[in-house]
């Protein structure tokens, strides 16, 4: 019986591992980079990551490319929760994944994603490469084929605690019970 569970999700793995559809959020310098990974010098594509979803509905993976900041949270944490499941992040750029050259100045700026959703894999360079992002493709690739399951899957999502929401719910919240 564990055999054929086993061969089961090696084949799930296999398809969604060369089939993700990422999701475009590029919010500064990273999103030209994003862009020029789909250009025919680069050509994502032959990675089975040509489709760039305008929708979350139609996507698995989130590339979350730039600045992201205390607003814009909310606006992340929608479009993680209304992508379909099995759904990957990849953090491209020093500011998403640390705040970047911003956190020690700006008040405004989230110090890295995983504050707000989980992340798979990260890519802090300023900005990175082409060659960079497709490499963290591949590498999400080999890290979805050798040790993805359903419920491991679901052990991840879950361990991680969307801190900074949490904060933003209990700040609303005060809010409206003050009449702000």
């Amino acid at each position: 019986m564990n055999f054929f569970v086993t061969s089961i999700d090696y084949i799930l793995n296999q398809s969604r591992a060369n089939s993700l559809w990422p999701l475009t959020f590029a919010t500064s310098c990273c999103g030209i980079e994003m862009m020029h990974t789909v250009a025919s010098d680069n050509d994502i594509a032959r990675f089975g990551s040509e489709v760039f979803r305008g929708s979350p509905r139609q996507a698995d993976l989130l590339i979350c490319a730039g600045t992201i900041t205390h607003k814009m949270a909310p606006v992340l944490l929608r479009l993680y929760e209304q992508m379909a499941e099995p759904k990957y992040v990849i953090a491209m750029g020093a500011c998403t994944c640390g705040g970047g050259m911003f956190c020690d100045n700006s008040y405004s700026v989230v110090r890295g994603i995983d504050k707000i959703i989980p992340v798979d894999i990260y890519l802090p360079q300023c900005p990175p490469k082409p060659e960079a992002l497709i490499d963290a493709v591949r590498k999400l690739q080999k890290k979805i084929i050798k040790n993805e399951s359903v419920l491991t899957r679901k052990q991840f999502v879950n361990s991680h605690s969307s801190i900074l929401m949490e904060k933003e719910d209990l700040l609303i919240k005060k809010r409206d019970e003050n009449g702000d």
